[in-house]
């Protein structure tokens, strides 16, 4: 779980929770904003493209705008591994992790090219490419254990010893 592989969706700078999952699809079922993931953007049909374990590498400021909760939830469940960027909205950065998706700060945007296979070590920081290693910052212990449990309600169940109540 440390270490994520995907293809690579750029995205520019201030990409905002409108952008990310629009206000119309605020009134969805969750098992349905997967649909609506990133329809506010520039990637047209992103939902329909996107495959498991895909990573978004973005600038500064993602997930800036309102704090929707379900905007990160709509990525995840469409399928992105990760987000990488210059910088995080604090709320959009926070949700993220909570849900268990992971997100990195790097600067690494313009080394990489849409559609490209890289390699992530959460723990290092470090992004494999077919060219060379990136840097990007590795993820606290902290939040790599709220990643590893698949997010924060997770986590507390686990620490505490509490079934989800859920029957398999």
């Amino acid at each position: 779980m440390d270490k994520l592989q995907g293809r690579v969706w750029i995205f520019d700078d201030n990409v905002d929770t409108d952008q990310i999952l629009p206000g119309y699809a605020m009134a969805e079922d969750a098992s349905k904003l997967a649909a609506f993931a990133m329809a506010g953007s520039k990637v047209a049909d992103f939902a329909k493209q996107v495959q498991a374990g895909d990573i978004i590498v973005a600038g500064k400021n993602f997930g800036c705008g309102s704090s929707r909760e379900q905007a990160p939830v709509a990525l995840k469940s469409a399928g992105v591994g990760m987000i990488i960027a210059n910088s995080f909205a604090r709320i959009f950065r926070r949700n993220s992790i909570n849900i268990g998706l992971p997100v990195m700060l790097a600067d690494v945007g313009a080394k990489l090219q849409n559609g490209e296979v890289v390699s992530v070590d959460l723990e290092t920081g470090e992004i494999h490419t077919a060219t060379g290693v990136l840097n990007g910052q590795p993820l606290s212990e902290n939040v790599l254990a709220t990643i590893r449990a698949g997010g924060l309600i997770n986590r507390v169940r686990q620490e505490l010893n509490i079934s989800s109540g859920r029957k398999s």
